[in-house]
C-alpha cells in the first residue's frame, strides 16, 4: 500500500480483480455513456485494494475534472447498493407519463396540420392547433410545446410555406421543350455556335435616409428601418455557360424594344464573329422574333432573327434556363443590399461581372435527358 494517498473514508472503494478488469474493458471500448465512463474511472482511481491506485478525492477531482459530490455519490452507491448499481441507470420511481398524442390521435393531428387553416387565418400556428385539437375532442388538453414536439417528430412545419414552380403532370408539351433544352446543353463547345442563355429580373432602388452604423466587435452592422424608394431597374442577364462569360444589361423598362436591343448587342457586339448564336430563354411574351420587328426595320429584324437558333424552356420550367441560376448568384453576391440609384447599380454589377468573367466561372450542369426520364417520369404521358 506504500505510496498510496489513503485517508479515512466512510465509504471505502475496494474492488476485486474481476471488477477492475470489467471497468478497464469498459473504458477501453469507449462506447458507454460519458457518465458511466466517468464513474468507472473514479472507481479505479479510488480503489484501495492491492492492485488499486488509492488516490485521494482531491487528486481524483484534479485528474478527472469532476466534483467532490460526484465522487462521494459513487463511493456511497458502491458500498450501499453494490458494483452493478453504480454502472446501471437508476430505476424510475414513478411510472412515465403517457403520451398525449399516440397512434390515432397523432394521425388526426397530422391530418389537421395538413388541412386548410381556419377562415381569416393565413396558416396554422401552434396555438391554433392547440385550441382546435381540444375543440374537436382529439385530446382533452394539450400545450403548444407538445404540438410542436409532435409535429417536429414528423417533419411537418405548418407555419412555413415555400413558393415553387409546379409543373403539370403528363404534359407532352412540357416534355418536348425540356428534352430540347437538355439536348442543347449536351452539345460540345463550339466558338462558331456559342450557347447563350437569357433571363431577366428587376431590382428595386432603395436609398438610406439615415447613415448606417458600421459593425463593431460583438455587434452586427445596423441600418434604419426607414428608407426611400427610387423606382426600379430591369436587369437582362446574358450567360454563356461554356464560355464562362456573362453580361448584365441594366435598363429602365422591360419591353419588347428593350429586349430587341439586348439581342442586337449580343449578336453584333458580344459575338460578332459567331455564325449562329444558340439562344435559350423562357416563354415570356416579349421573348419572340416579333420583338425584333417592333424595334427595327424588316430587313434588319430578319437579319437578327437568322443570327439566332431559338430554344425555349417549357412553361413552368424556367429552372431549366441557366441564366436564371446565374441571376440567383448575382442576387446573393451583389444585389442583396440597398442600392440607391441606377448608376450605382450599373457600377456594382459591372464590378461583379468583371470578377466572374475574369475567373471564367462556368456552369456545371448535371441534369440530363436520361435523368429526366427517371426522376420526372410523372411528366411523361403514358403510352
Amino acid at each position: 500500500m506504500a505510496g498510496k494517498d489513503i485517508s479515512v473514508k466512510k465509504y471505502v472503494v475496494r474492488l476485486s480483480a474481476g471488477e477492475r478488469e470489467h471497468l478497464q474493458a469498459l473504458i477501453r471500448k469507449g462506447k458507454s455513456p460519458a457518465k458511466r465512463l466517468l464513474k468507472a474511472r473514479i472507481l479505479l482511481k479510488a480503489d484501495v485494494s492491492e492492485a488499486g491506485e488509492g488516490w485521494s478525492d482531491s487528486r481524483i477531482i484534479q485528474a478527472l475534472d469532476t466534483s467532490a459530490s460526484m465522487i462521494y455519490r459513487v463511493r456511497k452507491q458502491l458500498v450501499e447498493e453494490g458494483f452493478e448499481a453504480v454502472l446501471s441507470r437508476k430505476r424510475r420511481m414513478t411510472p412515465p407519463v403517457a403520451a398525449i398524442f399516440d397512434g390515432e390521435k397523432e394521425a388526426k393531428l397530422i391530418a389537421l396540420a395538413c388541412s386548410e387553416p381556419p377562415k381569416g387565418r393565413a396558416r396554422w400556428t401552434l396555438r391554433l392547433l392547440e385550441s382546435k385539437v381540444v375543440e374537436l375532442g382529439i385530446v382533452e388538453r394539450a400545450s403548444d410545446s407538445t404540438i410542436g414536439r409532435t409535429l417536429k417528430k414528423t417533419g411537418l412545419k405548418p407555419h412555413r410555406r415555400q413558393c415553387w414552380v409546379i409543373p403539370p403532370k403528363a404534359n407532352s408539351a412540357f416534355v418536348a421543350a425540356m428534352e430540347d433544352v437538355l439536348a442543347v446543353y449536351t452539345r460540345p463547345h463550339n466558338a462558331d455556335y456559342p450557347l447563350v442563355c437569357l433571363d431577366e429580373t428587376s431590382k428595386q432602388l432603395i436609398a438610406e435616409t439615415r447613415t448606417p452604423i458600421p459593425m463593431k466587435r460583438g455587434r452586427a452592422a445596423r441600418i434604419d428601418y426607414e428608407y426611400e424608394r427610387n423606382g426600379t431597374a430591369n436587369l437582362f442577364m446574358l450567360f454563356a455557360p461554356l464560355e464562362g462569360w456573362r453580361h448584365v444589361e441594366v435598363t429602365d423598362r422591360h419591353t419588347a424594344v428593350d429586349y430587341a436591343h439586348v439581342l442586337k448587342d449580343l449578336a453584333d457586339r458580344h459575338f460578332p464573329y459567331a455564325k449562329t448564336i444558340v439562344l435559350v430563354q423562357d416563354n415570356l411574351n416579349i421573348h419572340s422574333r416579333a420583338s425584333l420587328y417592333e424595334a427595327f426595320p424588316a430587313a434588319e429584324a430578319r437579319r437578327l432573327v437568322e443570327r439566332f437558333e431559338w430554344h425555349y424552356t417549357p412553361k413552368h420550367g424556367s429552372w431549366l434556363d441557366l441564366a436564371e441560376s446565374e441571376l440567383g448568384v448575382l442576387s446573393a453576391q451583389c444585389l442583396d443590399r440597398r442600392i440607391p440609384d441606377k448608376q450605382t447599380l450599373i457600377e456594382e454589377i459591372a464590378a461583379w461581372e468583371h470578377d466572374r468573367n475574369a475567373n471564367h466561372t462556368k456552369a456545371d450542369w448535371q441534369f440530363t435527358t436520361q435523368s429526366a426520364r427517371v426522376k420526372l417520369k410523372y411528366l411523361y404521358p403514358s403510352i
